[in-house]
């Protein structure tokens, strides 16, 4: 790694440090169960929503409604984005007039960007109007991201009551964390992306000329539309000249500002962050980053105030850092590294892949020129930590083990730092494991926060933890044992199964990135991570709920003697270890299989 890998790094975690605890502090009042300044502004719109809505706000939920709630909220705007699809060439603003979106494929839209996922298997621009971008796909930014927050302070108080039957209201929760967090947020991100060049409009496609004519062979074909083939059964061309090229327009900086912020992560266009029109300048792919992180680790802080203790807040966040800070150091060094497979071949053919004065050195296939491999590298390992998804990079290009490492960082659960909400529970499920491991080794019953974990908190902690793992383990068999799984692979060998493995990894833990070179966008795909979509994003959140009730109606706990602190470095080693310990045994095998083996076979040169 060089000096400047260090520096970017560096730079962003300092940032990003700096703005947790104002983000933390501010959620903490959102959320209050008492009256204070900053639900006080808001209060008259928020009221307005609550009539409109026929909510009662003073009424509060026990887990199974507070559950049943959240679970038909989500289901019907699942609903709401397909129907869209299937009729969005009959309906406004749409100048391009997209036809509708095939049946599986508009499923999969739908329960991706409804369960935070926003994995896509069709090209942005040439897919979707903008009517479905703006009333489909936006809206679902906002309301899964608000989902995941709200479930989350359910389960905080859940800590935080004693001998209660309830969790609070998930409308809401789910109100004041679009009205009072995501849309304020997200409005300034939008400001700050439009002023380095996002585009953000209504104008249909624009035609401009090209700076340099290209020539190009263009099939001839019949008056049906069929290539013509001359006497030996080869197809017919004639010389043609590109004189134009089309640049996609459309209301973008609304849309990246909630992917990002929201760790969604589903790009206005096909090429995502890599897109110029999203991802423009190096200070607005800072700007992408921390937002990415922005309410994720804001939520450690939000955690540590509403138990009642800051440090527990803290405690979570060493964890999330104490993994996330080397694995992205390894994956910028792998980068920077180069590509195994020519080290051996620099005294024969010249081939320097060092950083020197002349050029960047490292992997550069598949990374824009005006990132490099350092903001490249950072921003993999972010959007796979934090459940976002969205890259700027192209994952398939990636050393064997630079790949490796956003990929494991999503099979850890995506609960370093993860998504919005979720990722703070998931991380929550992994504490009561660790807590529960300490009262084995020391033969007492354990306790976290002043609240005894008992039998169904840990079923409910197993089943947030084990599902996903599950989810990646049963469906990429699957996919490899059938033709419809194997036939989108566009690599053989061990990358080929890589593909496989890192898409059903990114659907199993929403997180919605993909490796690129998988042709995914077919119904046995469709149907299969839409499956994997769902079940990983639902279930656990009911799971998470029906531990907060169990815990909320049981009473406090005083410390004792043998009560194990979980502020201390000590708890952090543990949480940590029972993170990678049940991701590593989990998939160290398929992973062998993937990118270990093909590190491997291009080092040896096999």
């Amino acid at each position: 790694m060089t000096a400047n890998d260090f520096i970017q790094i560096g730079v962003f975690l300092a940032v990003l440090l700096l703005l947790l605890k104002p983000m933390g502090s501010y959620m903490s009042l959102v959320f209050a169960e008492t009256p204070n300044r900053v639900t006080r502004f808001g209060g008259g719109i928020e009221r307005l929503l609550y009539r409109l809505g026929g909510v009662r706000s003073d009424e509060d939920m026990g887990w199974k409604r507070y559950a049943l709630a959240m679970l038909l909220f989500n289901v019907l705007g699942l609903l709401l984005v397909y129907l869209l699809q299937r009729v969005q060439q009959w309906l406004p603003l749409n100048p391009q007039h997209f036809g509708n979106v095939s049946p599986d494929s508009a499923m999969n839209t739908a329960i991706s960007f409804a369960t935070n996922t926003n994995w896509q298997g069709y090209g942005g621009e040439t897919t979707m109007s903008y009517l479905t971008q703006m009333l489909g796909l936006a809206v679902q930014n906002f309301l899964s991201a608000a989902t995941g927050i709200a479930v989350l302070v359910a389960v905080v108080r859940g800590f935080v009551r004693r001998g209660a039957g309830a969790l609070g209201n998930f409308w809401v929760d789910l109100t004041r964390a679009t009205l009072y967090v995501l849309l304020p947020i997200s409005l300034v991100i939008a400001l700050l992306l439009v002023s380095q060049g996002v585009v953000q409009n209504f104008k249909p496609y624009v035609d401009v000329p090209v700076v340099q004519t290209t020539t190009y062979a263009n099939p001839v074909t019949d008056a049906a539309g069929h290539p013509v083939k001359d006497a030996s059964g080869n197809p017919e061309t004639k010389p043609a000249q590109l004189t134009t090229q089309t640049l996609p327009m459309g209301p973008a900086a609304s849309q990246v500002a909630i992917k990002m912020l929201g760790t969604n992560g589903g790009g206005f266009f096909n090429a995502n962050s890599a897109h110029p029109y999203e991802n423009p300048t190096p200070f607005s792919n800072f700007i992408e980053m921390l937002a990415i992180f922005l309410i994720p680790g804001g939520l450690c802080v939000m955690f540590g105030q509403m138990v009642g203790d800051r440090r527990q807040g803290w405690a979570i966040l060493a964890t999330m850092l104490v993994i996330f800070v080397p694995l992205t150091v390894g994956l910028v060094a792998a980068e920077q590294a180069g590509n195994p497979a020519l080290h051996s071949l620099v005294a024969q053919y010249a081939v320097d892949q060092h950083a020197s004065a002349l050029q960047a050195g490292g992997n550069m296939e598949g990374k824009e020129t005006r990132f490099g491999v350092a903001a490249s590298g950072l921003f993999a390992a972010i959007t796979t930590a934090a459940s976002c998804g969205a890259v700027n990079a192209m994952h398939d290009s990636l050393t064997p083990l630079g790949g490796l490492i956003p990929m494991w960082l999503m099979q850890l659960g995506e609960v370093i730092f993860g998504g919005v909400g979720s990722g703070l529970y998931g991380m929550l499920a992994f504490a009561v494991v660790a807590v529960f491991i300490a009262g084995l080794m020391v033969g007492r019953t354990p306790e976290y926060l002043g609240k005894k974990i008992e039998a169904f908190e840990m079923k409910m902690a197993s089943l947030a933890v084990l599902l996903p793992c599950a989810l990646v383990v049963i469906c990429t068999a699957i996919a490899v044992m059938l033709p419809a799984g194997v036939a989108g692979i566009a690599n053989p060998g061990a990358h080929g199964f890589s593909e496989i493995l890192y898409a059903v990894s990114s659907a199993s833990n929403n997180n919605g990135s993909a490796f690129g070179g998988l042709s995914a966008n077919t119904p046995f795909w469709n149907v299969l991570l839409g499956v994997c979509m769902f079940l990983a994003r639902f279930p656990l959140a009911i799971a998470m709920l029906a531990m907060a009730g169990a815990l909320a109606a049981k009473r406090h706990v005083p410390e004792s003697a043998g009560t194990l602190p979980t502020h201390t470095p000590l708890f952090v080693a543990l949480l940590a270890c029972v993170v990678i310990v049940v991701g590593a045994l989990t998939f160290l095998p398929a992973l062998a299989l993937g990118p270990i083996a093909e590190y491997l076979m291009s080092a040896t040169g096999h």
